[in-house]
């Protein structure tokens, strides 16, 4: 039955990336958007800008992020990207910026990166070592480590700090059903360095809010602006969840980077 349900599986995964790469080529060549969650999130929270994407004629996938490593969770997004034939761009949010970082090296139908709330590093840099380079940052005081039978740590967000640390220009009731479906990061992938920058050769793009309480405010300009942006948008007041408070503002500058020559 295990084996049943995995080719099941394994079907339909195939027969979603097929049905993207036909739609790719039917909405006058538009590019795939593979969007990627971060750490202490889930592929729901892109619900609201799939939704703004699909009605203007773009296929739109949420890669899963098995937020392990950023070598081996890179490679699973970069699978998924070999899968599409045509343009893509990769969306990263959080953790999911060094994944989509990574994913693009040596996948040359990915045309640009959007960095959402995204961590943009540079080779040998990790999540860490950028989100302590500027002050600003309060996730340390709100995680919950959880210590694994092989004595490595998965990290969550106290759920009764979510709302304010992750979400806090999110209603109550979504916030709290995000803490509860929240999925946890391995606290070694955060300390992982990068490897090469592929943002350094293909067109980059960021958006964060001035409220983000995960990565300071401080450390997302000095990444797009060492990057040499294409364009940085800075939503007032906006928190580290923007892709869910902010999905018209997101879409916006997916579509700007997918439609760009």
């Amino acid at each position: 039955m295990l084996k049943i349900i995995k080719v099941l599986a394994l079907g339909a995964a195939i027969a979603t990336l097929t049905v993207a790469s036909a739609q790719s080529q039917d909405h006058d060549l538009k590019p795939t958007v593979v969007l990627v969650h971060g750490a202490f999130a889930e592929s729901s929270s892109w619900d609201a800008v799939i939704a703004r994407l699909t009605k203007d004629g773009y296929v739109a996938i949420a890669a899963a992020n098995p937020l392990r490593s950023v070598a081996s969770d890179a490679a699973s997004v970069a699978a998924v990207v070999r899968a599409i034939h045509g343009p893509v761009v990769l969306v990263g949010h959080s953790y999911g910026g060094p994944v989509i970082t990574e994913a693009a090296n040596g996948n040359p139908n990915v045309k640009a990166l959007v960095y959402v709330a995204g961590f943009m590093p540079d080779t040998g840099e990790s999540s860490l070592t950028l989100s302590g380079k500027f002050p600003g940052g309060t996730l340390a005081g709100a995680l919950a480590p959880v210590t694994l039978p092989d004595g490595t740590q998965d990290l969550y967000i106290q759920p009764s700090k979510f709302h304010l640390q992750f979400a806090a220009d999110v209603s109550d009731d979504k916030a709290a059903l995000m803490a509860s479906t929240q999925r946890p990061v391995a606290q070694a992938a955060l300390a992982e360095p990068s490897g090469a920058a592929s943002w350094k050769l293909l067109p980059s793009y960021m958006i964060y809010g001035s409220a983000d309480r995960n990565i300071p405010p401080a450390v997302m300009r000095f990444m797009a602006e060492r990057a040499h942006a294409a364009k940085t948008v800075v939503v007032d007041g906006a928190s580290h969840a923007l892709m869910v408070s902010n999905p018209g503002e997101v879409t916006a500058l997916i579509e700007e980077a997918a439609s760009a020559r």
